[in-house]
């Protein structure tokens, strides 16, 4: 897949399009915690109840579902761009493999103490970042396979899992704890409380898994045109899956559609997913949407997507930065008695989420500006985990 050569691999500069799509997703994952800060007091379920979430707010949290998907299709791709740079397999599994461990430790230290306030908080939710870390720590030793079984393991676990939810352990069976970790939600035990696994990590496995087969397609040797072609057609193809498979209404969601009251509703239903897991049909259409806009970025002007590659170039710290942004805006203002009555702060509608998320995009551009900056200058290898 990356064979070593006598002479070193000419360095590639990032691929600009990448860089653009991880930072529009993680924009739209800024719009979702903004949510989930200061409009707490309107949960949302998963699906989402569609009887009782007001159309906007339905919307609003749909817009979030791409993130997960696409970040880790990208990191996959990432990876083996990285091979393709370094001229090693084993570079790249190290790479992933201390990559991944950092991810868990910043995931069950700094990540949840945002959220929780609490280093030792009576539930310690692991989230994506510790889904991510595992999946990476997972295509660590996947990535030695061929190319061609890689990619086919990884379509079966993602498009394959489903078969896989009526295995329900309860807590006192063995293998639970690893079950709950790979595909069923849980509580795990700790000494001070439980671990939530907010995110079951088989189906990302597979998702990071894919995203590494796709890297032969940003080769030297495949020309834009050739690239962008096949990206549309692998994104059809997905898209065109989802709506077959969902039209059917059987296998690749638990949760039927229903035609609603009006065209809206009924289209609000079709793409009411579910995502913990992710079912198979999430994938379908989270996937083929990310794989079309991969494409589109391409044939964009590189000056106009140069605030987004901003945002994407240094992925790890825009999510700690805006996290404890997050997080110092709501105590400030319970601080200032601008408490709801849930006990945290509300915005009133779901436009206002969107409208807050504009307005600390600007800050976080600057800080993310700064850091893809620092990177380039700087001779710390320790900088490119950021």
């Amino acid at each position: 897949m990356m064979p070593n050569t006598a002479a070193p691999p000419a360095v590639r500069a990032r691929i600009g399009s990448i860089d653009a799509l991880r930072g529009l997703v993680m924009l739209l994952m800024l719009v979702d915690h903004v949510r989930e800060f200061f409009y707490l007091h309107a949960q949302v379920g998963d699906p989402m109840n569609l009887a009782a979430t007001p159309p906007d707010l339905v919307l609003t949290r749909a817009a979030s579902h791409v993130c997960a998907p696409v970040f880790l299709l990208l990191t996959g791709l990432s990876a083996n761009l990285y091979g393709q740079k370094h001229g090693d397999r084993g570079a790249v599994s190290l790479f992933l493999l201390k990559r991944g461990l950092l991810l868990i430790l910043l995931e069950i230290t700094l990540v949840n103490l945002a959220w929780t306030r609490s280093l030792f908080p009576p539930i310690l939710y692991l989230q994506v970042i510790w889904a991510i870390g595992i999946s990476m720590v997972a295509l660590a030793g996947l990535l030695w396979l061929p190319r061609r079984l890689l990619a086919g393991l990884a379509l079966l676990v993602m498009f394959g899992h489903n078969l896989l939810d009526p295995v329900r352990l309860a807590p006192e069976e063995t293998g639970y704890a690893l079950w709950s970790i790979l595909h069923q939600r849980g509580m795990l035990p700790l000494p001070w409380g439980a671990a939530r696994t907010s995110y079951p990590v088989l189906p990302w496995i597979g998702v990071i898994a894919a995203g590494y087969a796709l890297g032969p397609l940003f080769a030297g040797t495949t020309s834009p045109a050739l690239r962008q072609r096949r990206l549309l057609a692998l994104g059809g193809a997905l898209l065109g899956a989802f709506l077959v498979l969902r039209g059917l209404d059987g296998y690749g969601e638990p949760v039927p559609w229903q035609a609603g009251p009006t065209p809206l509703l009924t289209v609000l239903s079709f793409v009411n997913l579910t995502k913990y897991p992710p079912s198979a049909d999430f994938l379908l259409l989270t996937l083929g949407l990310g794989l079309a806009l991969l494409a589109l970025f391409e044939r964009l002007p590189a000056a106009g997507l140069g605030w987004l590659r901003s945002f994407g170039g240094a992925p790890l710290f825009f999510y700690l930065a805006h996290l404890w942004l997050l997080r110092l805006i709501h105590d400030a203002a319970l601080a200032l008695g601008l408490g709801g009555r849930s006990g945290g702060v509300e915005l009133a509608a779901p436009w206002q989420i969107w409208l807050v998320t504009a307005c600390l995009s600007l800050p976080l551009w600057l800080a993310c500006r700064w850091m893809v900056g620092l990177k380039r200058r700087a001779a710390w290898p320790g900088l490119s985990y950021l």
